[in-house]
């Protein structure tokens, strides 16, 4: 057998690691697991992540990296539809790297680089979340003043960081598996957009209960993840 690109490798190994971390949470699952999954030796997975944290914070950078894309829309959003559609792709996206969200604390406090980049996190959401109100305040959908604004950005944050542990101490053998989880997810998008239905005008308002509405008759069904954040 021809043997696979030491970085074809590393690819596989970061996939395998993502899917396990998300189906039995990081502390449940053994860099020696992930070797197995693979069929590779402990000592070739070790070759190319010492250890590992070294394994959490590449999955991290990659969602980071993937994150950043998505965020960069944020400003662009005058409309409802737009605001639904660019929180979808977040949820979207997170549910991908779903075992940082369900099992952040006890991640944060083993793991000092995670520290630093889960700020970096919070900190890119922040300003998409407050260029967001920002941009359906300019488009006429609409009205609050820039404290609010502010107030408001922060809570839409601790939703889209808490919900999938809120989702996951819910129902822990449902909520975030494949059965559940387009449901569980539309239903988090409903909640951060709801924070922000007593400030819309009242068209928009009504378009917001249309998209709850449409994402429940679909089975919650959010719009597809990229393909990074898959499974």
């Amino acid at each position: 057998m021809t043997a696979k690109p030491p970085r074809r490798t590393a690819q596989r190994i970061l996939e395998a690691a993502r899917l396990l971390f998300n189906r039995f949470g990081v502390p449940n699952v053994s860099t020696t697991a992930i070797a197995a999954e693979l069929g590779i030796s402990p000592g070739n997975l070790h070759y190319h992540f010492p250890s590992k944290n070294d394994l959490l914070d590449a999955l991290v950078a990659d969602y980071l990296q993937a994150l950043a894309e998505v965020l960069a829309a944020a400003p662009a959003v005058r409309r409802v539809d737009e605001a639904w559609e660019h929180v979808q792709a977040q949820f979207a996206l997170a549910h991908g790297h779903r075992f940082l969200l369900r099992d952040l604390n006890e991640l944060l406090s083993r793991n000092r680089q995670l520290e630093q980049q889960v700020q970096a996190l919070l900190g890119r959401q922040t300003d998409a979340a407050r260029a967001l109100l920002q941009g359906l305040v300019a488009g006429g959908e609409a009205r609050m003043s820039p404290a609010e604004i502010e107030d408001l950005t922060t809570t839409m944050v601790l939703v889209l960081s808490g919900w999938h542990s809120f989702a996951y101490a819910r129902a822990p053998r449902q909520a975030l598996e494949d059965a559940q989880a387009d449901r569980t997810l539309a239903e988090g998008v409903g909640q951060v957009l709801t924070l922000v239905a007593p400030y819309l005008v009242p068209e928009a308002r009504a378009r917001l209960a249309q998209l709850r509405q449409a994402g429940d008759a679909a089975g919650g069904r959010p719009c597809p993840a990229p393909a990074l954040a898959t499974g």
